[in-house]
């Protein structure tokens, strides 16, 4: 292991009971993600992806296999443990924003802050230098609902960097969007991550967008493997 890897997942597998069924989601995947860098999963609808994701952001435990974050074994952890592990460096984006209908744009931002017990004055202008960053700095006070989708999977970027994460995790980050909104983006999720040194992660089915990963794999049936054009 080099002192750079920063994740290292290795031999992991996924099972799911269907009825008496057991069915194998995963199998045997391993992967190593290295301080800054930008890796892309791709693969076909119902290979995995999502789960490998879940797993990779601890929300989901793997049936076998290991996980480690800085030579740390991370499910050894009880779920507390997990819990304040992905509050404190792990941020996430997903493909449906999932921000509180009931809160602006800079509470939404503000709530992993809030979660660590910050005081809202510097939670909330740690929020608002996000939403600058993102582009969003004059809609601050709007709710979801008065916001386009692709304003809202920008404060959903921001929420996912103000605690200021190791790593990020997006799942089909702009699957919703259109192209020229999606590649907005996208593009500033790649430069407020892998531009400042964060290790990104994204899952998705758009091989152009792909192409800008520093490595790309493909999960095929549940198995991991290079991926080459």
């Amino acid at each position: 292991m080099s002192r750079d890897d920063l994740i290292v997942i290795s031999g992991v597998c996924k099972d799911y009971k269907s009825g008496q069924r057991v069915i194998r989601v995963l199998r045997s995947v391993s992967l190593t993600a290295r301080r800054g860098e930008f890796i892309c999963i791709v693969g076909a609808s119902g290979a995995g992806k999502t789960t490998l994701l879940h797993i990779l952001g601890t929300l989901s435990r793997p049936t076998c296999g290991t996980v480690t974050y800085d030579g740390h074994d991370i499910f050894r952890s009880n779920d507390r443990e997990l819990s304040r592990f992905r509050n404190e460096r792990i941020g996430f984006v997903f493909q449906f924003h999932h921000l509180l209908p009931e809160l602006n744009a800079v509470e939404n931002v503000a709530m992993p802050l809030l979660i660590r017990r910050e005081s809202w004055s510097k939670a909330a202008d740690a929020a608002m230098r996000l939403l600058e960053m993102v582009g969003l700095g004059q809609r601050w006070a709007h709710r979801p609902s008065e916001l386009s989708f692709g304003e809202q999977q920008r404060v959903a970027v921001a929420r996912a960097l103000v605690g200021e994460p190791e790593v990020v995790l997006a799942d089909e980050p702009i699957g919703n969007l259109d192209w020229e909104t999606g590649e907005m983006v996208f593009s500033t999720l790649v430069d407020l991550t892998v531009g400042s040194g964060k290790t990104l992660v994204v899952v998705s089915h758009n091989l152009k967008l792909a192409q800008r990963a520093d490595s790309v794999l493909r999960l095929v049936k549940g198995r991991c493997e290079p991926y080459s054009a």
